[in-house]
């Protein structure tokens, strides 16, 4: 039974604007996984949707069963446990790409968190976009 953390972040400079997701998975060995990409335009929303599903896949990968997912984004944690309904086209096909993978999870759970509690994650995604701007 292989249990893990996930913590994900995703922002844009600009709403829409330069966008970039990062994550930290833990549990899975001794180090955890670190993982940042820049995504290109997008707004702060799709940059949060897609860390998350980056995030998820790269447990299943690991053979992660049991995964608790963090995040700092209220909306995107309300929007996945089915609280509140997404509207934004885009979203909707990210949502639809993230429930298809619940099933492959034991258990699998998301939780918000305040920004300072995502700080590595948030460290990850400004990372990835202070090295696109250089």
């Amino acid at each position: 039974m292989k249990r893990a953390t996930l913590f994900t972040d995703g922002g844009a400079r600009g709403n829409p604007g330069p966008a970039a997701i990062g994550f930290v998975l833990s549990g899975i060995g001794n180090a955890a996984i670190l993982y940042k990409e820049y995504i290109g335009k997008g707004t702060n929303n799709q940059a949060e949707y897609r860390a998350l599903l980056a995030g998820i896949t790269r447990a299943k990968k690991e053979g992660v069963e049991d995964l608790m997912c963090y995040l700092d984004s209220e909306l995107v944690v309300k929007q996945v446990r089915g609280e509140y309904r997404v509207k934004n086209e885009e979203l909707k096909l990210l949502l639809a790409d993230i429930k298809k993978l619940l099933p492959k999870f034991r258990s699998i759970s998301f939780e918000h968190v305040p920004r300072a509690k995502n700080a590595a994650a948030d460290k990850l995604v400004n990372e990835a976009l202070d090295e696109q701007s250089n």
